[in-house]
């Protein structure tokens, strides 16, 4: 089988480049000139646009941009050549002023559609020239309608803005179609903006701010410590193990841990929350102190009146209301999955909800805005104190007389915490109502095609957790053919579950409870399963590490599917695993599901599920 993902040529490597202290070159003058010249001096680069007739010939907008100092225009006929009488004077005088020109980073070339009012274009001879000039001393290239001589080629973009203030934001997307398409990019650029919250780029303003505020908080952190706090060095997922957080810790240490919870908050909270956060917000999610952050705060108007709200001092001649609180499942993402009767808590009873940080904003944004709405603050390392604030939370708005919807992800009583939550109200006078959510235990493999029990396949199933209370090791379940193996919360242990599922001697194997599974049993991963951004990889135990690793950013939360069943419905399907003598051909049997790979990776949901 092959090792690893054959490349596919015909794809680009995408960029983005700085350009500060660095000068772009632009060959003509021109409207498209002038949109080049634009996207560079957005990257904070010194623009210099040459061309025939100079500033006279030039487009209003680069005329404008050069009268107000943003740029500057040369004539391009006008410029010193060392060649008397050269082929193409344009391209020798070109090739003379890069030359003396420093730090010239990119060269564009527009004048090959239209240049300036003379209707006159560059030909392709005079381009190949211009081209080899630039190859000469190492500048790309772009050459407007001519692919062949590009070294590089521009996306279709967008900068967002910040709602609030209309200033520009860092955050911008590109599309190519690598010159298949340029009009199609446009669109597909437009569709994709379309579907994004108008705040995302005042959100990314502000987990910028939040990024900085981790890192100044600790005076002296050391270069080592400091280049761990770069995200990109870090891993690929936000949800490594790490140890629970001490009084005691080191200030890298401490340092460590915010960038940690910053990339939980990045990762799992809605667009319109970070959107929102405050200075207050931002050094409480870092504080350690608070375990949720208020989101989506009511009005003064759409909150209880003081009639309503009871005090020691208020001496009221009727009944007080009595609170209630609501234990509920979200379902494992997509909002059509919520029931009718949390569909209902949500929408016509809640108060006050208080969300685990894992339940989508999709799902979030069916709570009508009236209703104060608090996020979980349970990040690694601080589940703990995250979770007692929040039942704390409950006691304290139950009391006031408000009806509380607890609000977790997939089932509450499946690794939801749900018996600690019923203990700890029941204990205080009050008894929560449950609310069973869709599992995603049974959800999340139907989504990714596989089933838990298929006859021919898989018999039975199991449910385990991947790890147990305090982040100690669990013991997982042994090799059964007919079995599948369903682990919650444990793609972050991967490498040390897979070892304890292969060992067959030594201290591994005590954790695990029966026989060794073999290394060439199926295996899944399905991340983020029934959202948009599904997506599950296929292999084997013994190859599931790299394809995961193959696989680029992981997308929590996760799951992992064990057993024969992964395969039983893929394409013509495969339900001959239980008959006698099949393990024989377990090899032959996993080329064929993989077509000869060691993995595969399928992206999204199946096209029904985006209508609902």
């Amino acid at each position: 089988m092959t090792k690893y993902p054959t490349p596919a040529g015909g794809a680009s490597l995408l960029l983005s480049f700085r350009l500060q202290k660095h000068t772009v070159i632009i060959v003509g003058s021109n409207t498209l000139a002038a949109s080049r010249a634009f996207a560079a001096l957005e990257a904070d680069s010194s623009v210099v646009v040459v061309a025939n007739g100079g500033l006279n010939s030039a487009c209003e907008e680069l005329q404008w941009r050069a009268n107000n100092g943003q740029l500057e225009v040369l004539e391009l006929d006008r410029l010193p050549c060392s060649v008397e009488g050269a082929v193409d004077r344009d391209a020798q005088a070109l090739n003379d002023y890069l030359g003396s020109v420093g730090h010239v980073r990119l060269v564009c070339v527009t004048d090959t559609l239209l240049s300036g009012v003379s209707g006159s274009r560059r030909s392709r001879t005079s381009a190949q020239l211009i081209a080899h000039a630039c190859s000469l001393r190492n500048i790309p290239l772009n050459v407007c309608d001519m692919p062949d001589l590009c070294d590089f080629s521009f996306l279709s973009t967008h900068r967002f803005q910040n709602h609030e203030a209309g200033a520009p934001s860092s955050l911008q997307i590109g599309v190519t179609t690598n010159g298949q398409g340029c009009r199609l990019a446009s669109r597909i650029r437009r569709d994709i903006v379309a579907t994004l919250p108008k705040d995302v780029g005042a959100a990314v303003a502000n987990v910028s701010k939040l990024r900085s505020m981790a890192k100044a908080s600790v005076d002296g952190v050391d270069d080592v410590v400091d280049a761990e706090l770069n995200e990109e060095a870090g891993p690929s997922t936000p949800n490594r193990p790490v140890a629970q957080r001490r009084a005691d810790e080191s200030a890298g240490e401490s340092a460590r841990r915010r960038m940690k919870w910053v990339a939980q908050v990045s990762e799992y909270w809605p667009f319109p929350k970070l959107a929102k956060l405050t200075p207050e917000d931002m050094s409480s999610v870092l504080d350690g102190q608070s375990g949720y952050l208020a989101a989506s705060p009511p009005s003064n108007s759409d909150r209880p009146s003081s009639q309503d709200v009871p005090t020691l001092h208020h001496l009221s001649l009727s009944p007080l209301r009595q609170g209630r609180i609501f234990l509920v499942g979200s379902g494992p993402g997509h909002p059509s999955l919520l029931t009718v009767a949390t569909r209902d808590a949500l929408t016509k009873h809640a108060d006050l909800v208080l969300s685990d940080k894992l339940v989508p904003a999709a799902v979030l944004a069916i709570i009508p805005s009236h209703v104060e709405v608090r996020i979980a603050r349970k990040f690694p390392g601080n589940a703990d104190y995250g979770q007692a604030e929040l039942m704390e939370a409950a006691i304290e708005a139950a009391i006031r007389g408000l009806t509380v919807v607890r609000l977790k992800q997939g089932d509450p009583s499946v690794y939801g915490r749900a018996g600690e939550e019923i203990l700890y109200f029941r204990e205080r006078g009050y008894e929560p109502i449950v609310v069973p959510g869709v599992s995603s235990v049974l959800a999340g493999p139907t989504f990714a095609g596989i089933p838990v029990t298929q006859r021919g396949a898989a018999e039975s199933f199991i449910v385990c957790t991947g790890v147990g209370r305090g982040g100690k090791q669990v013991q997982l379940p042994g090799y059964v053919r007919s079995r599948t193996l369903v682990i919650l919360m444990g793609v972050a242990r991967l490498q040390e579950m897979l070892n304890t599922l292969l060992a067959e001697s030594s201290e591994p194997a005590t954790r695990r409870d029966g026989a060794a599974f073999p290394a060439c049993t199926p295996m899944a991963i399905v991340e983020r399963a029934s959202m948009p951004d599904q997506r599950a990889i296929f292999s084997t135990i013994r190859d599931i590490v790299i394809a995961l690793e193959s696989g680029g950013e992981q997308r929590p939360p996760g799951m992992i599917v064990v057993g024969w069943s992964i395969l039983s419905l893929w394409g013509k399907g495969d339900v001959s695993v239980l008959e006698p003598g099949a393990s024989e051909h377990d090899e032959k049997r996993i080329q064929t599901w993989l077509g000869g790979q060691r993995w595969r990776i399928v992206d999204g949901l199946e096209n029904g599920w985006a209508d609902l």
